[in-house]
């Protein structure tokens, strides 16, 4: 796949993301902030986390809000799959292939943050000695002991829920890609909202919500240049039949008679 054909600007991207992931990399390996984050939220005289239960961050977050977004993915990904056997006629191909981008999103951005948590050491905050659990804190790059009991904590879960609502920015693509970039950011501002929420109740660290939004933003670039010949292809969005006819009666109303 050459630069010179990409969808959108492949080098600052890649840059962009290798930067990024350095950054974290230094921030989580060179400082504290996860766990001065986390001193923040513990309640050291209660000797929880008092967001942990609370409303807002279990029923809300935790509950109405996730279950709404991943409601959502799922008729995506039942239009798309309705789409692929008896194909809609009168779904345009600008909606057809942006829609397909965002369905596997939907399904993909929380499967594979998912599938690396399966593999991670890593442990919550809650389940760390010093916030009242039964293991010491281990960094991403510390020695494991042996002996070790998996936390599976790391990347962030929950935050992944809601990071392929980035993906909706194909809509903008290939035309408008500075709202492209827009919507980009606000959708990944969801998920990393609900990690931050998350980070509230103990359940992870900064680091672990910060790499869910990595690895969310890599997985919808690979979508994207996977499906760049049929975004390039269809660019423009259809006229809404229904608006035009509307423009027109409007029109016709207020020609002199």
């Amino acid at each position: 796949m050459r630069i010179a054909n990409s969808i959108v600007p492949l080098r600052p991207i890649l840059v962009t993301l290798f930067l990024a992931a350095l950054a974290m990399l230094a921030l989580e390996h060179f400082t504290h902030i996860d766990v001065w984050l986390e001193d923040w939220f513990f309640d050291a005289a209660l000797h929880d986390f008092p967001w942990r239960n609370s409303w807002f961050a279990t029923d809300f977050a935790h509950g109405s809000l996730k279950n709404f977004i991943i409601n959502s993915g799922t008729i995506l990904l039942v239009v798309m799959l309705i789409d692929k056997i008896w194909r809609i006629r009168r779904m345009s191909n600008f909606w057809r292939y942006r829609l397909q981008i965002v369905a596997w999103a939907s399904v993909l951005v929380p499967a594979v943050i998912r599938g690396i948590k399966r593999t991670s050491a890593l442990n919550c905050p809650w389940d760390i000695d010093r916030y009242g659990g039964h293991v010491p804190y281990l960094k991403m790059f510390d020695h494991v002991p042996a002996g070790w009991v998996p936390g599976h904590c790391f990347p962030a879960g929950h935050a992944s829920t809601g990071l392929w609502l980035a993906s909706l920015c194909v809509f903008w693509l290939p035309h408008h890609p500075r709202r492209a970039l827009g919507v980009f950011f606000a959708g990944l501002s969801v998920g990393l909202a609900m990690g931050w929420i998350q980070q509230m109740r103990g359940a992870h660290f900064l680091s672990h919500t910060l790499w869910s939004g990595w690895i969310a933003s890599v997985t919808v670039l690979l979508l994207v240049f996977a499906y760049q010949r049929q975004l390039r292809l269809h660019a423009q969005m259809p006229a809404c039949t229904w608006l035009t006819r509307l423009r027109s009666l409007a029109s016709a109303h207020r020609r002199p008679s």
